[in-house]
């Protein structure tokens, strides 16, 4: 199927997505999505602004202990004035979960702890298993970016990541990475959104 822009634009001006978890994966698939013209996002993280973020998440040291989505919210509207943003400062759990994401068309999955990972994916798909989720998981570490993919799990499910890279003391995130990671999932989001064939 070809697309005009015009008709690229127009899609993507009427589509939501919702991005649970902040930091350095969701808070760069924000900015991109933003920059690519979706017209709703909705954001969902219920940490602050740290120091330690600064180097590889996409805030400013002025925003040093505010809370991610107005923190976020701010620096998206600084780029566009025309996007409807929804902030949720709030833990996910699986009681919120349905109420939060029932407009979104596609969620990301960019949470840290990977039992909040795991519950997210598992109740998204639950409750709404006609919408894709698209996760990532393995982006840590100095390796190849050619290793970070992009695997269809289900029909509606995508992981990107290498799936084993796990964080440590010993295997640190670089914002090199994170950006790969972050542009896969973005890029997949805006092709699932205007019906193309994802993979």
């Amino acid at each position: 199927m070809s697309l005009s822009n015009k008709q690229i634009l127009k899609r993507l001006k009427s589509s939501s997505v919702g991005i649970a978890g902040l930091g350095g994966i969701g808070s760069g698939v924000a900015l991109s999505l933003a920059r690519a013209g979706v017209g709703h996002l909705v954001l969902v993280d219920f940490d602050i602004v740290d120091e330690s973020n600064i180097l590889r998440q996409q805030y400013f040291r002025s925003q040093i202990g505010s809370p991610k989505v107005f923190a976020l919210k701010e620096n998206i509207l600084k780029i566009r004035e025309d996007i409807t943003i929804t902030c949720h400062d709030i833990r996910l759990s699986p009681q919120n979960i349905p109420q939060i994401f029932k407009d979104v068309d596609i969620a990301i999955e960019a949470l840290d702890c990977p039992e909040e990972k795991a519950m997210f994916v598992e109740k998204f798909r639950l409750y709404f298993p006609q919408k894709p989720v698209i996760a990532v998981s393995g982006i840590a570490g100095i390796d190849s970016g050619e290793f970070i993919v992009t695997r269809r799990v289900s029909d509606n499910f995508f992981i990107i990541g290498d799936e084993v890279s796990e964080q440590s003391s010993d295997n640190l995130l670089w914002p090199t990475r994170i950006g790969i990671a972050f542009s896969k999932q973005a890029h997949l989001a805006l092709r699932l959104l205007l019906g193309l064939d994802p993979i």
